[in-house]
């Protein structure tokens, strides 16, 4: 079979013809549809990702396939089943090997590529608005970076979860991308005060930050009373310094997520949320944005994609 394969930290990751892989105790094979890239998959190039997995490494984290063969002491899904799956990396091959109980089938209605498209944004989206933040129906959602996968996923559950969405992102095109996932209000992250453009919306009660910087101190400053911050990534390499006396003086709450630690300490949590999500993406009510879909040997053009901010939503590589 064929894989992208990372050798060495820092250097360029290939295509490498490599033997099928056999599945352990627990594990299923999968034949790969579809494995959608994450900005994850750039920092593990640089070796710079929390989690880092012995190389030389296959990179993918979440994939949609179908089940080929079951490993040792694993009664299903049964071979033929759609599923989806997700895991630190394996995912830019054409088969790989999974935890069994990471594995969900796939109901109809839901297809491979949006399968692969949803895990780690959308659930990323839906445990931290709806598990960490206790988000309302008629409270003021500010998403930031909203134009990326996860902005994006998070400005299409917070308005089916019936929050007032206000998508900020750089440029008239990406904001109006966002506003065709479901933002009711948009604000381009280069306004000059910020702060006082978010007041005159009425304020926010909630802020889903992706990118860091003087966004997250513009948004900490223009939230109102018991507002909740949801710290999800600094894509804009400044990690914010927050003022302990703003929080005291509103009644504020800046909240970690990691959507992959769940895995470790309540994969339950996780599990349910993403069955929660494939329904509603089965029923219509999620459609994944995938602003490029390539194939297996042009990763390394997907990854650029990522890399210099070209990409809207998701890239998928269908191998």
């Amino acid at each position: 079979m064929r894989a992208f394969r990372l050798t060495e930290t820092g250097q360029d990751p290939a295509l490498t013809d490599l033997p099928l892989p056999e599945p352990g105790p627990g594990e299923i094979r999968l034949r790969i549809a579809a494995c959608a890239l994450n900005f994850a998959d750039l920092l593990m190039i640089q070796g710079r990702y929390q989690e880092r997995p012995p190389l030389p490494l296959t990179l993918g984290m979440e994939v949609a396939g179908t089940v080929d063969a079951l490993g040792p002491g694993v009664a299903g899904p049964a071979p033929g089943t759609r599923v989806a799956a997700f895991g630190s990396c394996g995912g830019l091959a054409e088969f790989g090997c999974w935890p069994a109980d990471r594995c969900l089938p796939l109901p109809d209605g839901a297809g491979f590529r949006e399968a692969a498209a949803f895990q780690i944004a959308y659930g990323t989206g839906h445990l931290a608005l709806e598990h960490r933040a206790r988000l309302q129906p008629g409270e003021r959602l500010l998403v930031t970076g909203a134009a990326g996968g996860v902005g994006l996923a998070a400005v299409e559950i917070g308005r089916r979860m019936g929050a007032r969405v206000i998508a900020s992102a750089r440029g008239a095109d990406r904001l109006e991308i966002a506003r065709q996932a479901g933002a009711h209000e948009t604000i381009d992250s280069d306004t000059p005060d910020l702060k006082a453009a978010l007041k005159a919306l009425g304020g926010v009660d909630v802020t889903y930050d992706t990118v860091g910087g003087a966004g997250f101190d513009a948004a900490l400053r223009a939230s109102r009373p018991e507002g909740r911050l949801l710290a999800i990534g600094f894509a804009g390499g400044d990690v914010p310094q927050v003022p302990a006396n703003l929080l005291l003086v509103k009644n504020l709450s800046v909240i970690g997520l990691y959507w992959g630690g769940y895995m470790t300490f309540a994969p339950q949590v996780l599990m349910r949320s993403l069955e929660t999500l494939l329904g509603w993406i089965a029923d219509g009510s999620l459609r994944p944005h995938i602003s490029h879909e390539l194939p297996l040997e042009r990763a390394a053009e997907g990854l650029e994609l990522l890399r210099s901010r070209q990409a809207t939503g998701k890239v998928v590589i269908l191998p």
